[in-house]
């Protein structure tokens, strides 16, 4: 398992709701929050995988901005 971190634009409990879906129907995500206290919206995800495609896909999908941090 992998942990990786994400700079997103999910902001607040109805971004939340939007993208929970997207990020609960990829399977290989095992595990995902946002920091929403901080301003680079950080979402950190526990995945199987270790490719970050998956996780930007699914945030994409439902309609946010999100890029890999180092």
């Amino acid at each position: 398992m992998k942990t990786l971190k994400f700079k997103t634009n999910i902001n607040c409990g109805g971004c939340l709701a939007k993208v929970s879906p997207f990020l609960n129907a990829e399977q290989t995500i095992k595990k995902w929050e946002v920091n929403t206290t901080i301003p680079e919206k950080v979402l950190t995800v526990e995945i199987d995988d270790s490719n970050p495609e998956k996780v930007i896909n699914a945030v994409q999908k439902a309609g946010y901005k999100i890029e890999e941090m180092e």
